[in-house]
Protein backbone atom coordinates (compact mmCIF):
# COMPACT_ATOMS: atom_id res chain seq x y z
CA UNK A 1 0.00 0.00 0.00
CA UNK A 2 1.05 3.71 -0.16
CA UNK A 3 1.75 6.20 2.48
CA UNK A 4 -1.34 7.61 2.41
CA UNK A 5 -3.40 4.19 2.67
CA UNK A 6 -1.44 3.70 5.63
CA UNK A 7 -2.45 6.67 6.84
CA UNK A 8 -5.89 6.38 6.49
CA UNK A 9 -5.61 2.98 8.28
CA UNK A 10 -3.84 4.14 10.96
CA UNK A 11 -5.69 7.29 11.01
CA UNK A 12 -2.62 9.51 11.04
CA UNK A 13 -1.30 11.71 8.89
CA UNK A 14 1.46 10.88 6.28
CA UNK A 15 4.13 13.56 8.53
CA UNK A 16 3.73 11.33 11.32
CA UNK A 17 4.38 8.24 9.32
CA UNK A 18 7.51 10.03 8.19
CA UNK A 19 8.61 11.25 11.21
CA UNK A 20 8.08 7.86 13.05
CA UNK A 21 10.10 6.33 9.89
CA UNK A 22 12.85 9.58 10.27
CA UNK A 23 13.12 8.50 14.63
CA UNK A 24 13.47 4.85 13.41
CA UNK A 25 10.54 3.77 14.73
CA UNK A 26 9.11 2.45 11.98
CA UNK A 27 11.13 0.26 8.85
CA UNK A 28 11.98 2.18 5.60
CA UNK A 29 9.22 0.67 3.00
CA UNK A 30 10.48 -0.81 -0.20
CA UNK A 31 9.99 1.63 -2.84
CA UNK A 32 9.32 1.63 -6.45
CA UNK A 33 12.45 1.76 -8.83
CA UNK A 34 10.34 2.91 -11.17
CA UNK A 35 8.17 5.61 -9.47
CA UNK A 36 9.95 5.81 -6.18
CA UNK A 37 7.37 5.60 -4.37
CA UNK A 38 7.05 4.09 -0.80
CA UNK A 39 5.20 0.96 -0.01
CA UNK A 40 3.99 -0.44 2.86
CA UNK A 41 3.12 -3.58 3.97
CA UNK A 42 0.71 -5.40 6.63
CA UNK A 43 4.02 -5.50 9.60
CA UNK A 44 4.20 -1.50 8.52
CA UNK A 45 0.19 -1.12 9.70
CA UNK A 46 0.66 -3.24 12.66
CA UNK A 47 3.79 -1.42 14.12
CA UNK A 48 2.34 1.77 13.24
CA UNK A 49 -0.81 0.80 15.22
CA UNK A 50 1.71 -0.19 18.31
CA UNK A 51 3.79 2.52 18.89
CA UNK A 52 0.02 4.62 17.95
CA UNK A 53 -1.19 2.64 21.35
CA UNK A 54 1.84 3.77 23.46
CA UNK A 55 1.80 7.26 22.07
CA UNK A 56 -1.91 6.93 23.36
CA UNK A 57 -0.04 5.95 26.68
CA UNK A 58 1.36 8.78 26.73
CA UNK A 59 4.68 6.93 26.18
CA UNK A 60 8.12 8.71 25.01
CA UNK A 61 9.77 7.63 21.35
CA UNK A 62 13.05 6.36 23.66
CA UNK A 63 10.15 4.46 25.73
CA UNK A 64 8.40 3.04 22.92
CA UNK A 65 12.19 2.42 20.67
CA UNK A 66 13.21 0.24 23.51
CA UNK A 67 9.98 -1.82 23.56
CA UNK A 68 9.83 -2.25 20.20
CA UNK A 69 14.00 -3.06 19.80
CA UNK A 70 12.87 -5.57 22.47
CA UNK A 71 10.00 -7.24 20.41
CA UNK A 72 11.88 -7.41 17.36
CA UNK A 73 14.47 -10.21 18.72
CA UNK A 74 12.65 -13.52 19.41
CA UNK A 75 13.03 -15.19 22.15
CA UNK A 76 14.34 -11.96 23.95
CA UNK A 77 13.36 -11.74 27.60
CA UNK A 78 10.86 -9.24 27.91
CA UNK A 79 12.21 -7.84 31.31
CA UNK A 80 13.42 -4.63 29.97
CA UNK A 81 9.99 -3.99 28.67
CA UNK A 82 7.85 -4.43 32.54
CA UNK A 83 11.03 -2.04 33.54
CA UNK A 84 10.13 0.54 30.44
CA UNK A 85 6.52 0.45 31.78
CA UNK A 86 7.25 0.13 35.55
CA UNK A 87 9.21 3.41 34.86
CA UNK A 88 6.41 4.73 32.96
CA UNK A 89 3.79 4.25 35.55
CA UNK A 90 6.03 5.92 38.07
CA UNK A 91 6.51 9.14 36.00
CA UNK A 92 2.19 8.54 35.73
CA UNK A 93 1.50 8.81 39.06
CA UNK A 94 4.14 11.56 40.05
CA UNK A 95 2.47 13.66 36.96
CA UNK A 96 -1.24 12.86 38.45
CA UNK A 97 0.46 13.70 42.05
CA UNK A 98 1.46 17.13 40.83
CA UNK A 99 -1.68 17.26 38.80
CA UNK A 100 -3.41 16.61 42.39
CA UNK A 101 -1.37 19.87 44.17
CA UNK A 102 -2.28 21.65 41.04
CA UNK A 103 -6.46 21.31 41.43
CA UNK A 104 -6.42 22.31 45.43
CA UNK A 105 -4.33 25.38 44.76
CA UNK A 106 -7.06 26.09 41.91
CA UNK A 107 -10.00 25.23 43.90
CA UNK A 108 -8.64 27.45 46.62
CA UNK A 109 -8.14 30.51 44.06
CA UNK A 110 -11.86 29.41 42.94
CA UNK A 111 -13.12 29.92 46.59
CA UNK A 112 -11.77 33.45 46.86
CA UNK A 113 -14.30 35.15 44.04
CA UNK A 114 -18.04 34.68 43.53
CA UNK A 115 -17.88 36.09 40.12
CA UNK A 116 -19.47 39.23 40.77
CA UNK A 117 -17.77 42.48 41.25
CA UNK A 118 -15.15 44.76 39.95
CA UNK A 119 -11.62 43.27 39.08
CA UNK A 120 -9.37 45.20 41.16
CA UNK A 121 -11.55 43.27 44.11
CA UNK A 122 -11.35 40.03 42.76
CA UNK A 123 -9.97 37.74 45.58
CA UNK A 124 -8.51 35.62 42.41
CA UNK A 125 -6.45 38.55 40.92
CA UNK A 126 -5.61 39.49 44.34
CA UNK A 127 -4.22 36.31 45.74
CA UNK A 128 -2.37 35.94 42.21
CA UNK A 129 -0.62 39.48 42.61
CA UNK A 130 0.63 38.39 46.23
CA UNK A 131 2.01 34.74 45.13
Amino acid sequence: MKISELARQASCSVETIRYYEKEKLLPLPLREQANNYRYYDNTHLERLLFIRRCRALNMSHKEIKIILEACDVQNRDCGEINSVIQEHLVHVQNKIAKLKILEEELQHLNQRCHASGVVEKCGIVNKLKSL
